[in-house]
């Protein structure tokens, strides 16, 4: 009994390695056989599609020091010839005011775009508005539209405004000038007739 009893006990002390290293070359196997799952890369969105059906008008509110779109529902600012779009919390340039748009790092954008507040700009935008739709005949603020024909637009209604200022002025000096002789005519007779 007590060579069975030993024997049973050597291969018990020697059986636990050799179940070791089996688990292992077992486990090895098995682990090198699963499929790699691939990990998904997530969907980059293309540029924004920009459908604007003329082109936006532009105000220069003097806090910023740059051309910000008003009356469009898209937020769109000109600095140094290029156009800047902020849509879903990305950044996105353009050589013109309706594409073809291509994603730019916040870091790349021009400094006086960089250094605002998304929130101030668009409190500055739309207090300029204000005083724009306001005042439009009046209004002494940078605008522009970039479209060729609203530029000759807008050198003959400059035009129209100052020939009706140079009238008006012209009016004025008259008046002047006849109340002064009036003035004259009457000093001349003492007040009798």
């Amino acid at each position: 009994m007590k060579r069975i009893a030993l024997a049973a006990a050597t291969l018990a002390i020697l059986g636990i390695p050799l179940a070791q290293i089996a688990n292992a070359e077992v486990s090895v196997n098995v682990n090198v056989g699963i499929p790699v799952v691939p990990v998904a890369v997530p969907a980059i969105p293309g540029p924004p599609q920009i459908v604007l059906s003329t082109p936006p008008e532009f105000v220069m509110p003097s806090a910023l020091g740059f051309y910000v779109a008003v009356g469009v529902p898209y937020d769109i600012f000109y600095v140094g010839n290029t156009y800047y779009l902020y849509r879903d919390n990305g950044w996105y340039r353009a050589p013109y005011y309706n594409g073809p748009w291509r994603g730019v790092e916040r870091r790349h954008l021009p400094p006086g775009l960089r250094k605002h507040k998304f929130e101030r700009i668009r409190y500055y935008r739309d207090e300029e508005y204000r005083h724009y739709r306001g005042d439009h005949d009046r209004y002494r603020g940078r605008h522009f539209r970039p479209d060729k024909g609203w530029k000759q637009e807008q050198k003959e209604n400059r035009r129209a405004e100052k020939a009706q200022w140079k009238e008006e002025r012209r009016q004025e000096k008259d008046e002047r000038k006849w109340e002064k002789e009036e003035r004259k005519e009457h000093g001349r007779h003492g007040g009798r007739e």
